[in-house]
């Protein structure tokens, strides 16, 4: 079993934002990410400390998401620079991992 290093980032979004098309859409045509999952939260808060929550009588629409993506840390590195100008400051965590490869 071949193991290497990996890097995983984690961007906090709100769907209510039109940040997530523009970010899934660098990540997939120009970036060329090994991997990338959206999740969509049910309840949180952000800087305004509003809680946004989904509840069955309501669609809400402003609800949190994740974006996790993975890859080589060194091209990981140079992904979050380019990904300064789209995401907040303070939005984006990341973090070196060990994954399994092929034989």
């Amino acid at each position: 079993m071949n193991t290497t290093e990996t890097t995983i980032v984690r961007i906090y979004l709100s769907e209510g934002h039109a940040q997530l098309d523009k970010l899934l859409k660098r990540m997939h045509d120009l970036e060329h990410v090994r991997g990338l999952t959206v999740f969509r939260g049910i309840s949180g808060f952000g800087d305004s400390g509003q809680v946004h929550s989904a509840k069955l009588i309501d669609l809400a629409m402003d609800l949190p998401l994740v974006v996790e993506f993975f890859d080589e840390p060194a091209k990981v590195k140079q992904i979050i620079e380019h990904l300064s100008e789209i995401v907040k400051p303070g939005h984006m965590i990341w973090w070196t991992v060990n994954s399994t490869m092929p034989d």
